[in-house]
């Protein structure tokens, strides 16, 4: 069978490829189990220089890699070029890190103990269509560094900047079989990886709908498991925030991508006594974000993934949710869908279900504790912001809120040096910085006797 890979901002095919199915999966997971050895014996520097090379490889192409990104995903190409910014950024921090991941020794009656960090073998990456080269280097990073081989299954609708990845890393000199990539169905060659005996850890980003069902098919092999899954951030505005500031960046925390970013902060919870102003300041800004050609260097939101996609944000929206601004978008071919605002409370379906597209909710609350409560009245837990000028409120209040990454006035999630992840059913585990080594890797602890 064949894959037809889709432009979504003009409908039309930009590639065939044949699809996988479960027995290319376990041909890519044999292949990966006999690189295995020898990649883990690499010593610790020459697997380092080979991450360099791959991320000066990833610069040198990276043009070519955000153009592919650009159209198979619909991202505005600054965008992309940003974000293969960071996938260069990735394979250095761990190419750095490499010998650094280290076990202890410490000091016991009879003996020494010493701690040593084991790979884990084969480990199967499980990517989403959203970021899916940024989010493929996260998981590839610290697998490689760690002495893993992998199998890496990129989303179904969006495989082709991984494919290109995977012939950089043979181009940089990693061996083969020690990177496998599959383009395929998630329900037949992800759940292939998540059952295979042979497999010994999934790195899953995702739905958390999808998530229950990795962890329900991890369970047979006590297959080990990190989740990176929904979100429904919450960006919290103290009436002492400089709204201008907090308004100018709200949209692009909700709109990057189109929304369809699991740390898209659509909960904008508003003090009350400040809530009409900065509700106009946020219109206005939201006014000016320019949606349309990804391929347009001015271009700031492109369409999103799908037609099927498109009907489910407009789910959303039906006639019992009142719309403070609905903008503008582009006519004919492609799945766009105008930046809207709506003015909710937070038990609307809106402000409690992830809506993955352009859509944020505006929420008023009373004081701080009302503003904590709200915050984490949600099943998710993976980011937010806090907007003051009061430090011991920032402080009080990120301490609060049940959250795995959060900013204070400022609406960013993501850095190469620090750990991602959330709490609640946002998922468990830790990806990027050195915490996302540990994922990879099992502790081992050997005892020394030195009694005669």
């Amino acid at each position: 069978m064949t894959l037809t890979v889709l432009n979504p901002a003009t409908e039309e095919p930009i590639a065939e490829l044949e699809q996988a199915g479960a027995e290319e999966a376990d041909a890519a997971v044999a292949r990966a189990k006999a690189a295995f050895p020898a990649w883990r014996a690499v010593a610790p520097g020459d697997r380092a220089r080979l991450l360099r090379r791959l991320a000066t490889l990833v610069e040198e192409h990276g043009e070519e890699l955000a153009q592919i990104e650009s159209r198979n995903v619909g991202k505005p190409i600054s965008g992309a070029r940003g974000e293969v910014g960071m996938v260069a950024q990735v394979f250095h921090f761990y190419a750095g890190a490499v010998d650094k991941h280290h076990g202890e020794t410490i000091p016991v009656a009879g003996g020494v103990a010493a701690t040593f960090r084991e790979p884990l073998g084969v480990v199967g990456l499980i990517v989403p269509w959203n970021f899916p080269l940024n989010i493929s280097s996260w998981k590839l990073g610290p697998a490689l560094a760690c002495g893993n081989t992998v199998v890496l299954k990129p989303a179904e609708l969006t495989p082709l900047s991984a494919i290109r990845l995977s012939e950089l890393c043979l181009e940089a000199g990693i061996p083969e079989g020690v990177v496998n990539v599959l383009a395929g169905k998630g329900s037949v060659v992800g759940q292939r990886l998540i059952e295979h005996p042979d497999v010994a850890k999934i790195g899953f980003t995702g739905s958390t709908e999808v998530g229950r069902l990795v962890m329900q098919g991890a369970a047979g092999t006590i297959k080990r498991v990190t989740l990176e899954l929904g979100g429904k951030s919450a960006n919290v505005i103290f009436e002492d925030a400089d709204l201008e500031q907090a308004a100018a960046s709200a949209p692009y925390a909700v709109f990057d991508n189109a929304g369809q970013d699991c740390c898209a902060r659509s909960r904008i919870l508003v003090h009350r006594s400040v809530y009409n102003r900065f509700l106009d300041l946020l219109v206005e800004a939201t006014r000016g974000v320019k949606v349309g050609d990804p391929g347009d260097e001015f271009t700031e939101m492109g369409p999103l993934i799908s037609a099927a996609h498109r009907e489910t944000v407009a789910s959303f929206l039906d006639d019992s949710v009142q719309v403070a601004f609905r903008g503008d978008a582009p006519g004919g071919p492609g799945y766009w869908f105008p930046c809207t605002l709506v003015e909710a409370a937070n038990e609307d379906r809106i402000a409690r279900e992830e809506v993955f597209g352009p859509v944020a909710a505006v929420i008023p609350f009373e004081d701080e504790a009302d503003a904590i409560r709200i915050a984490n009245d949600t099943p998710y837990g993976l980011s937010g912001s806090i907007w003051t000028r009061d430090g011991a409120r920032a402080l009080r209040v990120v301490r609060a809120v049940e959250a795995g990454v959060l900013s204070v006035n400022a609406n960013t999630s993501v850095r190469v040096q620090t750990p991602f992840g959330g709490f609640k059913q946002s998922g468990f585990g830790r990806e990027l910085g050195m915490h996302g080594l540990d994922g990879y890797s099992e502790v081992k602890s050997v005892f020394i006797s030195t009694e005669g």
